[in-house]
């Protein structure tokens, strides 16, 4: 979906700015080595394929089957709603859902995560079906701009084909909510970066599903392709590449929104299966986290969209802890209540953070 990108936007807001300045290097390098094939995509926009006249047959086990993903796993609307900083567990402002906001990140512009309602004038509601696909897996709105990439477009390419299917048909369904917004508008070169990042996918012929065989394999669908747990408990250095060896180790910086930090910036957690991550939980302990919210007896930040993933099944839960569980070990300290030191890992100023050994 047009999504993630609000008070999770906050919790994309990490990984998006990584993203975003690494492609504005590569722009630059661009621009200094004279034109190229990035060159041109930049003055001439993003590569976008043409709309096709393809739908999705509208069925209750599809409207059901995207409600549970766009609700709880995608969580969607916690990018695409504005968040009610009143709500202890990180709700969204009544009668506003879905209908987007202005992200709080003036430093990279004016980011607007856009109004996925029904509203035909101001939201979706004009789109047709495979616009709607085109923009999910592939970056692109309904006129081919491109969509900001903290919207996980390149994660929901791999979606199953019948989830992708699921998620439009719920889409179709919510109310809609008349919001005009203003168009997002971002600082230069990133306004001319971010067209070089949306990828037509070669076809849209049926696909294998991907492989469930496993509560590992099934952890990793729901990690990778749609809750995008990396994009926040990932770090990445200052070209927005992934740290060799920190895949999960947390490190990744949040705004306050929901001012439970005292106005000042917090860390994502590290959920390895280190010492220094979760290597004491065992999966009903993780289960229990997520449903409550409370970790240690401390409430998590709502910037964590817990509020939403609490509604998953135990089922997808325990394959999420699964795949967490069987993933590398990676010790690195962060903590968001003790005095933030530079750290020697991620490079970044956290709690604990000189207490971390560079590799």
């Amino acid at each position: 979906m047009i999504r993630r990108a609000a008070a999770a936007s906050s919790a994309r807001m990490p990984r998006m700015k990584k993203v975003l300045l690494g492609v504005l290097i590569l722009l630059l390098l661009v621009v200094i080595g004279g034109i190229s094939m990035v060159g041109w995509q930049v003055v001439l926009g993003p590569k976008a394929r043409a709309v096709t006249n393809r739908t999705f047959e509208r069925t209750e086990a599809r409207r059901a089957r995207g409600e549970y993903l766009v609700e709880n796993v995608a969580t969607c609307f916690h990018c695409h709603s504005e968040p009610d900083p009143a709500d202890p567990s990180g709700g969204i402002k009544a009668g506003m859902k879905g209908a987007g906001w202005e992200l709080p990140i003036p430093e990279l512009g004016h980011v607007v995560a856009p109004n996925i309602t029904q509203d035909v004038e101001t939201g979706i509601g004009g789109w047709t079906d495979d616009e709607i696909a085109r923009a999910i897996q592939e970056g692109v709105n309904k006129s081919g701009a491109a969509l900001f990439p903290v919207m996980p477009y390149l994660n929901f390419r791999d979606l199953d084909d019948e989830d992708l299917a699921s998620i439009v048909v719920y889409l179709r369904t919510i109310p809609a909510v008349k919001h005009q917004l203003a168009r997002t508008q971002l600082i230069f070169p990133l306004s001319l970066l971010v067209k070089t990042m949306p990828v037509p996918l070669a076809s849209h012929d049926p696909k294998p599903a991907p492989v469930r065989a496993t509560a590992v394999d099934r952890g990793e669908y729901l990690v990778k392709k749609l809750a995008d747990c990396s994009g926040c408990h990932s770090p990445a250095d200052d070209q927005g590449q992934p740290l060799p060896g920190m895949a999960f180790s947390g490190g990744g910086e949040f705004p306050d929104i929901f001012n439970r930090h005292e106005g000042k910036p917090f860390h994502s957690l590290n959920i390895t299966t280190d010492p220094s991550g979760i290597a004491h939980y065992d999966e009903a302990l993780f289960v229990q986290t997520i449903r409550t919210g409370l970790a240690g007896g401390r409430a998590l930040n709502p910037v964590m969209p817990y509020s939403y993933y609490r509604r998953m099944t135990d089922d997808d839960l325990k394959d999420v802890f699964a795949f967490l569980q069987a993933q590398p070990k990676v010790q690195h300290r962060v903590s968001n209540t003790d005095p933030a030191t530079p750290c020697p890992l991620c490079k970044k100023t956290h709690g604990l953070g000189e207490l971390n050994k560079a590799k």
